[in-house]
């Protein structure tokens, strides 16, 4: 990573291209087609910048995120956007074990569903990349505050690049105005942040962004993908 510092300060363009030059065929984006993964897919296809798009389908999206994922994919003809699953057995042995109602019974239940659903298959989906590209934002929690816009991830040992941290609210949104990306109708009935259907509801006026997210956990509101 002697090099990479230089990317800190460099737009998400250059930086991404430069990237994509350094490490050809390489770079994984993973994209859970929240706005701000819309919007970097959006500047990712606009700019044929030559970046591997992946979304982890747990099995238990919400039926406009599914809607979604086909809209992405008639607009942006140019990428390949791949889904990746859980493992069939490991999910069978979850659910017959457990049931599907124990991710409310406990913290490490979630966890385990979530370690199926979501961290196995993003493990499978980097297999062979080099770099880890992400949309995450420091305006989105209090725990993704303090990332670094680009270090080597703990959990994969793969750089990991967030090339739109530093954006605001109001940037986000004025791009996603300006170039007609797609969005989830979720967004506009108070689901700032949008994961599995029965893990995610809308937030209450002057709830935080994330409130939504297992909603009933005094927990860092995080999966596991990343640092919480």
């Amino acid at each position: 990573m002697s090099n990479l510092p230089l990317l800190v300060s460099a737009d998400a363009i250059t930086a991404l291209r430069q990237l994509c030059a350094q490490y050809p065929d390489q770079v994984v984006f993973t994209t859970s087609l929240g706005l701000e993964d819309q919007a970097l897919t959006d500047l990712i296809a606009r700019n044929d910048i030559p970046v591997k798009l992946i979304t982890l389908d747990t099995g238990r999206l919400f039926t406009e995120t599914y809607e979604l994922i086909d809209r992405t994919r008639q607009k942006y003809h140019n990428i390949e956007l791949l889904s990746y699953f859980p493992d069939t057995a490991s999910l069978e042995d979850f659910v017959n074990v457990q049931g599907m109602s124990s991710i409310f019974q406990s913290i490490d239940a979630r966890k385990a569903c979530c370690r199926i659903r979501k961290i196995d298959p993003l493990k499978r989906a980097l297999d062979g990349a080099a770099v880890w590209v992400t949309g995450l934002r420091a305006a989105q929690s209090d725990n993704r505050a303090s990332l670094p816009r680009i270090e080597r991830d703990e959990m994969t040992g793969l750089i990991k690049f967030n090339p739109i941290l530093g954006w605001t609210d109001a940037e986000l949104n004025a791009y996603i105005n300006s170039h007609g990306v797609p969005t989830n109708p979720l967004h506009r009935k108070g689901f700032p942040s949008i994961g599995c259907a029965p893990c995610t509801r809308a937030v209450l006026e002057g709830e935080h962004p994330r409130a939504g997210r297992w909603w009933w956990e005094q927990s860092s509101k995080e999966c596991g993908l990343h640092k919480g």
